[in-house]
């Protein structure tokens, strides 16, 4: 019997086959926070029925239904992939590094078409049976990546999802040993794509994916449920960089706003030979949007830096990814 309360929560993910048809979770993720919840559209009927003072229960109808929320949790050695395929829409198949137990999966951008999941939510009753909320066709619309000084790397993903299925058996949990990316493991580096420069006083990083999509493609014959959206405007990408001021590069590329390349990243522990736990984002164009430093008391100098990320011409945006999964 589980604690009747979050400590007995579970959280479980599978990539669907077809949108919105559910999958068994295959891979539980260690979250800190959930607003998964069914969203359903409602119509009442107004009709005028002498001496009636109160609308009929048996005239309001349920019209559509559909699924949103958000998934916090921080990013992990382990378990990544299938979120970060599901967000940046490249089919991924993790590449052995040569004959280690280290696999890199590389998430280059793309469209999300056929990316949707299932999330099983497992939420305790106080007498400490779990009931189950499967949501499918979960589509995910942003993802932001953070992290400051002291902290871990935090994940926060946004979802649009199909509908909410309560009939399906609760997934047992399993949960490999894993270990959170952190500050100490994190570098920022700018310059030449392929050649940049670590960069220094980097005190917190963001930065948010942003996937716009058609999700409310609600027709007839469906059931009052939603058709898969569709991308409907170019992705967004945006960060912003929180430094001492312990130089002008950063600086000098806002006021002349030219591009330069961006990568943040955390490596952890070596996995095998020389390939360490790794999770990178790389951004081969970006431009700073504002924040040049101001003097603003007696402090060190502390400007943040809001940039957006571009398209370079040539290269692609991408998040690679260095465990010891086998799978996404």
């Amino acid at each position: 019997m589980a604690i009747g309360s979050g400590l007995g929560a579970q959280l479980g993910i599978a990539a669907e086959s077809t949108y919105g048809t559910f999958v068994a979770p295959t891979k539980f993720v260690e979250f800190t926070k959930e607003s998964l919840v069914l969203k359903k559209t409602t119509a009442q009927s107004a009709g005028i029925a002498a001496g009636r003072l109160l609308p009929l229960s048996s005239r309001r109808v349920l019209t559509q239904r559909e699924v949103s929320g958000s998934l916090d949790l921080e990013v992990t050695n382990k378990a990544m992939g299938i979120l970060l395929q599901a967000l940046m829409g490249t089919t991924v198949t993790p590449v052995q590094q040569g004959v280690t137990t280290a696999y890199l999966q590389t998430h280059t951008l793309a469209d999300t078409a056929g990316k949707s999941l299932t999330i099983q939510k497992g939420v305790p009753l106080t007498t400490g049976t779990v009931t189950d909320k499967s949501f499918v066709g979960c589509k995910v619309t942003s993802a932001e990546f953070s992290c400051e000084v002291g902290g871990m790397l935090m994940a926060t993903f946004e979802f649009d999802g199909k509908d909410c299925d309560e009939g399906q058996t609760l997934a047992v949990a399993s949960y490999p040993a894993m270990s959170p990316f952190h500050f100490g493991q994190s570098a920022v580096k700018t310059g030449t794509y392929a050649s940049e420069a670590a960069r220094d006083g980097i005190r917190k990083v963001s930065v948010k994916f942003e996937r716009p999509q058609a999700v409310d493609r609600f027709y007839a014959g469906q059931a009052g449920l939603k058709k898969e959206p569709i991308s409907n405007d170019q992705v967004k990408i945006t960060g912003s960089l929180e430094m001492d001021y312990v130089d002008t590069t950063l600086d000098d590329l806002h006021t002349s706003d030219a591009a330069t390349s961006l990568v943040w990243e955390f490596i952890g522990p070596i996995i095998a030979s020389t390939h360490a736990e790794t999770f990178r984002i790389v951004l081969p164009a970006v431009k700073f949007d504002e924040g040049p430093p101001v003097v603003d008391g007696f402090e060190v100098i502390k400007p943040t830096l809001q940039f957006t990320g571009l398209y370079d011409g040539t290269n692609p945006v991408k998040i690679e990814y260095m465990s010891t999964d086998t799978t996404v």
